[in-house]
């Protein structure tokens, strides 16, 4: 039996269930509103730009971008099951979402702890001057 080959795909419409599912599979949720289905509904119907990466019909991980499309585009969520990290898919979530931004556009995204050296390893330079207004919880 042969594994289903990854694919990738841009801005197709998503099942709530199976956005939330990914976000607590890759532990994303840890630092999402995952129980707050309608801030998750909204997290996923007004990204700008959405790359998600599938293997069969199961959604195994997600790039969610905000974004002008001219100047900067912030990586709200870079999201991979657990089962699929370190297989490259979250290094082509960011490449198929640089593609999709144009030469021009620069990504900015602020790390899960745990994924501080991963970005350095795909590109990203740090910067010391970043900063956070938390939400109201």
């Amino acid at each position: 039996m042969s594994i289903p080959a990854i694919r990738y795909q841009k801005n197709i419409p998503l099942d709530l269930d199976a956005f939330i599912e990914l976000y607590r599979s890759s532990t994303l949720a840890e630092r999402r509103p995952a129980d707050d289905q309608d801030a998750m509904r909204q997290m996923m119907e007004n990204a700008d730009l959405t790359i998600t990466a599938w293997e069969g019909d199961a959604l195994i991980g997600i790039a969610r971008t905000l974004t002008d499309f001219g100047y900067v585009a912030y990586l709200a969520d870079l999201a991979v099951a657990k089962s699929h990290q370190q297989q490259g898919v979250g290094k082509r979530l960011v490449q198929e979402t640089q593609a999709a931004l144009g030469p021009k556009c620069m990504m900015v995204l602020l790390s899960a702890p745990d994924a501080n050296n991963f970005y350095p390893h795909i590109g990203f330079d740090p910067h010391p001057r970043a900063w956070v207004l938390p939400r109201n919880t």
